[in-house]
This record gives structure tokens, sequence and C-alpha cells, in this order.
């Protein structure tokens, strides 16, 4: 047996025990896929550590930095209380319009407000709103500017909050020195970021499995 099918093997007993999906993700899996949206939704086991990790916070309110087909969405809205707030960023309407859909299927429509456009033109005007400190933010978007999500993730978090960044690793691309490439240059402008900024401490996990070689940071915003 391979190692890829060994990890594979292994992520699958993981979820089976762990993480259990139910129709309503199925679903929404399956629609985004319908839709032609790509496969690089989190592995059912990585939505069950953000909506643990959201739990653990005792979030109330929670910004996501690309929504896809609202698959992680769906695994972090379903730790919010009735009266919590998730808002997820998403640059394209199409996928946007999917998301929706699978969201109001998983009766979050309410606490969910999924906003469409470039999430650097997005963060903004969100800012301007003024709103209640995020609990939690999850950054998996486009790589190349992580870094300047970490730094808008700032201004709308406060003490305690936590920021995951997801596809730090790049199948280990992370560690090319030289490397051109925007989505590695941005995440290793995004981990550098976390290790030397005053009001972040933080760190990363390699993780394999049904995504391959990959992983995520995890930072906690200090005073």
């Amino acid at each position: 047996m391979s190692e890829s099918q060994v990890w594979d093997d292994v992520d699958e007993y993981f979820s089976a025990q762990l993480s259990p999906d139910d129709e309503t993700l199925r679903a929404a899996l399956r629609d985004s896929e319908a839709a032609g949206l790509p496969a690089i939704s989190v592995t059912a086991t990585q939505g069950k550590l953000l909506q643990l990790l959201a739990q653990i916070q005792g979030a109330r309110n929670i910004l996501e930095i690309g929504t896809l087909g609202g698959y992680s969405t769906i695994w972090m809205a379903r730790a919010l209380p009735s009266d919590g707030r998730l808002i997820s960023l998403e640059y394209s309407a199409k996928y946007a319009e999917v998301a929706s859909r699978n969201i109001a299927r998983a009766g979050l429509d309410k606490v969910v407000e999924v906003r469409v456009g470039p999430a650097l033109e997005s963060l903004p005007k969100l800012a301007d709103e003024n709103p209640a400190p995020f609990d939690l933010v999850f950054i998996d978007a486009d790589k190349a500017n992580n870094p300047h999500y970490i730094d808008w993730a700032l201004r709308l978090t406060s003490t305690g909050s936590l920021i995951v960044v997801d596809n730090v690793v790049r199948g280990g691309r992370v560690v090319e020195t030289d490397s051109d490439a925007p989505d590695v240059r941005g995440t290793r402008a995004a981990i550098e970021l976390i290790g030397s900024h005053p009001r972040l401490t933080g760190t990363a996990i390699q993780t394999v499995g049904g995504k391959g070689y990959d992983g995520f940071a995890l930072a906690r915003v200090l005073a």
C-alpha cells in the first residue's frame, strides 16, 4: 500500500469516527462539484477542527475569507449561538450563489452572510461598519494576499481572538526561498508576519490525507 493511500485511509477512519458528515454537508459538496467549483474544500476532520475552535472560543462572531461552496462555512456556523454572526467573503459571484444555497439548506442563512467581491475591497467596507470584534477568522482565499488578510484580521479582532490560515505547506513548497510563485511568496510572508508581529503568537501544523500534503497556521491575538 502506498504512503498516500495510508494517509487517505487514516483520514477516512478519523472522519467516520470523529467527524461524520450528514446529508446537508454531503449535498453541499455534491452541489459544489456539480456547479464546477474546484474540489478544494476543507476535509471533514478539518471542518470539525474549525467547529471545535469556534466552540472553544465561545465564538459569537466569525469572519471567513474565501467561501467557495460554503462547506467550511456550515461547519463553523453550526458552532454559533442563535444570535451569532458569520460573515464570509467570496470573490466569485458564482461560488457565492452556490454557497448561499448550501447555507440556506443547512438552515443557517439567518446567521450567515455571504458578501461578494474582492476581499481587499470588502474588508475596508466591513471595518467601516465598526462590527463587534471577530472571535475567529478563517483565511482560505488567494494565498498571495495572505499577509494582507492577516493585517485586516488584526484590525477586526481583539485580545484572545484566533486566526487560522489554511494551505500553508503547499506540498512542501513553502520552504522554497527562491520561489517566484505568488502563492508561495504570500504564504511565506504570512508565516513570517505571524512569527514577528508583536500582537500575534502562533504555530503551523503539517497535515496529510484527503488534501494531500499541506497544513495550516494558527495564531492568537495578543493585547
